[in-house]
């Protein structure tokens, strides 16, 4: 009898604990657009629609619907849902750059060069690029305007071109639609047709990686 009333007592505290502790309450209590949220808040990295899915064990379908939930939630907070090819991520609001660079004593991406910046817009619009191509709209040598782009972050290597000599292909990163507020690439304005004119036409647009 003692052993079946200490049962008893054992399951009404536990019973209790979760009553007057959230934290240890079953994970079914949250939604999905909840636990997505965790896992998002997580992740060192972008993360693609199959990984949550599994994660969840949820489908596909109802972790996108999740997602643009999100989207839409966080739209006017101090963090945004961005995707970065086919990652998502959660990232502060380009409105807080400034304190978060104060907060964290971090080097001002605006004192990037204009030399810099003329490259970034090539990379942003023709990825992926190599760096030819860029010398070549430039009209100048590319390598140190492109050193300081992998150094703040707003670019990385992506693969290699099947071109002769296999020249690095350069692509923008999450860090660069962070930075200028974007949510995806497809959300850059459109390019100036003058401008797309100039770009020559030996060289391929759509380059093939390998590896």
């Amino acid at each position: 009898m003692q052993m079946g009333s200490s049962g008893a007592a054992v399951d009404s505290i536990a019973q209790q604990e979760t009553t007057t502790n959230p934290g240890l309450s079953n994970v079914e209590v949250l939604s999905l657009q909840e636990r997505l949220e965790a896992l998002l808040f997580v992740a060192d990295h972008p993360v693609t629609v199959g990984d949550l899915s599994n994660a969840l064990q949820e489908t596909s379908r109802k972790v996108m619907q999740a997602l643009e939930a999100l989207e839409i939630k966080f739209a006017t907070r101090g963090i945004r849902l961005q995707k970065h090819r086919s990652g998502y991520q959660l990232t502060t609001a380009p409105d807080v750059a400034a304190d978060i660079e104060r907060l964290l004593n971090l080097e001002d991406i605006s004192s990037i060069s204009r030399a810099a910046l003329e490259a970034l817009a090539i990379i942003a619009y023709q990825q992926p690029v190599t760096r030819p191509l860029i010398d070549s709209i430039r009209g100048v040598n590319s390598d140190s305007v492109l050193k300081t782009l992998l150094r703040h972050g707003l670019i990385e290597e992506s693969g290699r071109s099947i071109s002769p000599g296999r020249p690095i292909l350069y692509s923008t990163t999450s860090e660069f639609l962070q930075h200028f507020g974007l949510s995806a690439i497809k959300e850059l304005p459109p390019l100036d047709p003058d401008l797309m004119a100039e770009i020559p036409a030996s060289e391929p647009r759509a380059l093939e990686v390998e590896g």
